[in-house]
């Protein structure tokens, strides 16, 4: 019996219990959410994870995506970004590697982890057949569902995979053309493999099939956002839409089979159109968890990425959205380092607490910040700090001669000036 069924029946399962408890909620309100498919809970029958539960009513959770290129396969490195990524904090990995051996690589990563893993098992079947053919376009729609398989037997969570891009999207995507292009490896892959076989996408044609694998080994359905804007002017544009309205039936159909589901949302997003985005995609899929890629919301500061995510990021978290991938500063120039990996979560995570501030009224720990600087009690701000290490390291480089105070303002402390008269 999968999740949604136990919860549709009514019984509470252990899953539940321990979400419910990591996000101070009742149990009952996950089991409701988990029938309704406003929340999931990445799950897999080959190996035991740390559980996050994602969707509506929850903390925004955090992905870091990491993985080899064709220019660098360096697996320990990869392994190292693993545990970055965890000190850091993140909620769950996606392992997204084009280079080297996948199955080997994600099966290093998967025994590296306790979180939540997931993939694009799209990429693992054009790249093997571009090297046993010649060319992506001569894939064969088996190698899709055979890969998806292979990759969920692995212990694999959750999945992208592209149902939307279909021959339909694709008129949008003519008609309208694009400012910055097709920057989804997937859309650009499947987009290519449909031109050249004048076939409609197997992952759409044959759902039906691709349902059964995923519901056999328990893996939760991210329908991927492969018509997403790779730069802010083809924000919502046509083929955006209707590779959401396309998504958003499928994972009716999916929720309905028993199968987890969870939409994915466009990457490159002014600022101005960031709720619309999000109420677009909750309304459409019946208020589905929403994995919002960044958004970016500008286009001209490479380097800074991870920052410019965040900003987005806040705001979309803020008006709803429930799951945000993480951005490094690498972001368009470079495969990230493990120290970027690590930045880029911590600029997610601080995001998505902004945006739970709002979106889940939480400010007890900015609460409990606020009396801390009052009181210049150090270690109490160290200890609710996003960051604690970075925080101590910072003022002991810098440590002033009064150690109540900093040396920001070092005689002339306002909280210790002030503090001589008010009680506060």
């Amino acid at each position: 019996m999968s999740l949604i069924q136990d919860a549709k029946s009514g019984r509470i399962t252990e899953e539940m219990k321990t979400v419910a408890a990591l996000d101070d909620v009742t149990e009952d309100f996950v089991r409701r959410g988990i029938a309704n498919g406003h929340i999931v809970i990445p799950v897999s029958p080959y190996r035991d994870v740390k559980l996050c539960g994602i969707g509506e009513g929850l903390r925004t959770k955090v992905n870091a995506s990491i993985g080899t290129s064709t220019d660098i396969v360096d697996v320990d490195m990869e392994i190292e970004k693993v545990r970055q990524a965890e000190l850091a904090g993140a909620d769950s990995l996606m392992e997204l590697s084009t280079g080297g051996d996948f199955l080997e690589i994600r099966r290093r990563v998967i025994e590296a982890t306790t979180l939540s893993v997931g993939s694009v098992p799209l990429y693992q079947a054009f790249i093997e057949a571009a090297r046993k053919y010649g060319a992506v376009v001569d894939m064969k729609p088996d190698d899709l569902f055979r890969a998806t398989a292979d990759q969920a037997k692995l212990g694999t969570n959750f999945m992208a995979i592209h149902t939307g891009i279909t021959l339909e999207t694709m008129k949008r995507l003519r008609n309208q053309g694009r400012h910055g292009g097709l920057v989804s490896r997937g859309g650009a892959f499947m987009t290519a493999w449909m031109i050249h076989n004048e076939q409609e996408n197997p992952l759409y044609s044959e759902f039906d099939y691709l349902l059964e694998i995923l519901k056999e080994h328990e893996v939760t359905l991210s329908f991927g956002n492969g018509m997403r804007a790779g730069a802010v002017h083809d924000a919502t544009d046509r083929a955006q839409v209707q590779e959401l309205i396309i998504n958003a039936e499928l994972a009716d159909k999916a929720h309905d089979f028993g199968v987890q589901a969870i939409v994915e949302g466009p990457g490159h997003i002014p600022i101005d159109e960031i709720e619309t985005n999000v109420v677009l995609q909750k309304r459409l899929t019946n208020r589905k968890p929403f994995y919002m890629l960044g958004p970016l919301v500008t286009d001209i500061a490479p380097g800074y990425d991870d920052r410019v995510a965040a900003i987005g990021a806040a705001l979309a978290s803020s008006h709803g959205a429930d799951f945000i991938c993480y951005v490094t500063p690498a972001e368009h120039l470079a495969l990230p380092t493990p120290e970027e990996v690590y930045e880029g979560v911590i600029s997610s995570r601080i995001a998505a607490h902004v945006g739970d501030m709002i979106k889940l009224k939480k400010r007890d720990a900015d609460l409990e910040m606020g009396h801390a600087r009052r009181d210049l009690d150090w270690e109490r701000q160290f200890a609710v700090a996003i960051n604690p290490e970075r925080a101590r390291r910072i003022r002991a480089e810098r440590m002033p001669a009064d150690a109540d105070a900093c040396t920001m303002c070092g005689d002339y402390c306002a909280l210790k000036i002030v503090g001589r008269h008010f009680n506060f």
